[in-house]
């Protein structure tokens, strides 16, 4: 490879790296919102423990999802330094911003529509292999649906099967919420990590140090150690939104969600579905609040960053464009 390419090479990812830590600092919030503020373990306990997790995760669930959003979704001959660096800043710009103003979204749907844009305006929207926006899309819609809707039955069960029970259940319900973190914190390391390892991926194919998309052992670590290090800095903006903000979380609620959360997201993640942790968890609190009473959440909040989702796509296609102007005309230079 040629020393310029090596630079730009290098310069693709140091921005990946710092999406990806990005996207821990701010998800991080949506891993321990719930177990810290039903007071189940200390805030840095939590957020080590998650960081851990996160790390691990890659290694131990595969990288089903690198694959779909390096390999499927955007035509071989589109994917440039260019395209990928556009995609890359409009997330980072757009977690920035919802970070300042402490609104949890989507960091899936911001890359997705940075590289929606960066393509499009590059390229021409043909290049976008519909096949795989469709797998991405269905899987981001439908996960915050399922996590409403079992996060509501799942916890219709708990109270069914705790009727009765002393108040000395809570301290089970704390004491799960340990299990039930780890259980969300790998399958948020299974699912997120790997949205960096396959944009790192298409640049080591696009500046042809790779003849194959296959994601090598090296992106797997600095990208697992990224996400981690980004978890366990903690977006404590966020965490205040999601752990208090909806409604009083007690240590039923933070079991219940933690546990429905988990499950849709891994699920996702083996069936390489990228989806947005941020979604699934916010809707899971949601459902397993609306279980106990619907007047209990504070729904104003929850439209707020429903408009905050609705909004994301939308914004970062424009940043797309916007950004692959900048970084193809310096990349030309």
């Amino acid at each position: 490879m040629e020393m310029c390419a090596v630079m730009l090479l290098c310069a693709l990812i140091a921005t990946a790296l710092l999406f990806d830590y990005l996207n821990g600092f701010h998800d991080s919030s949506n891993i321990v919102a719930t177990m810290i503020s039903s007071r189940a373990m200390r805030p840095r306990q939590a957020l080590f423990l998650s960081a851990t997790a996160h790390f691990c995760a890659p290694f131990l669930f595969g990288v089903a999802v690198a694959t779909t959003i390096g390999h499927e979704i955007v035509a071989e001959q589109a994917i440039t330094m260019s395209v990928i660096l556009a995609a890359l800043l409009s997330a980072i710009t757009w977690n920035i911003i919802t970070w300042l103003f402490g609104i949890p979204s989507s960091s899936s749907h911001a890359l997705i529509g940075g590289l929606i844009g960066a393509v499009g305006m590059g390229y021409g929207f043909e290049m976008i292999q519909i096949q795989g926006l469709l797998k991405v899309v269905i899987s981001l819609f439908i996960s915050p649906v399922l996590g409403l809707l079992t996060g509501y039955l799942f916890t219709k069960l708990v109270f069914f099967l705790a009727r009765g029970a002393s108040p000395r259940i809570n301290h089970f319900f704390k004491r799960a919420q340990i299990l039930t973190s780890l259980a969300l914190s790998l399958s948020h390391g299974t699912n997120d990590a790997q949205k960096t390892m396959g944009i790192i991926t298409m640049g080591l194919v696009a500046t042809g140090y790779l003849q194959e998309f296959k994601v090598p052992w090296w992106v797997i670590a600095i990208s697992a150690g990224a996400i981690a290090l980004g978890t366990a800095s903690g977006g404590w903006r966020i965490i205040r939104t999601l752990g208090g903000k909806f409604y009083k979380i007690r240590p039923v609620h933070g079991f219940a969600a933690q546990t429905t959360s988990a499950a849709v997201i891994l699920g996702a993640a083996l069936l390489g579905g990228p989806v947005s942790t941020t979604h699934v968890v916010s809707s899971a609190i949601l459902g397993v609040g609306s279980a106990e009473r619907l007047s209990k959440v504070r729904w104003g909040v929850a439209g707020q960053i429903v408009t905050a989702w609705i909004v994301t796509i939308p914004v970062t296609v424009l940043l797309g464009t916007l950004f692959f102007f900048l970084t193809n005309t310096l990349i030309a230079e």
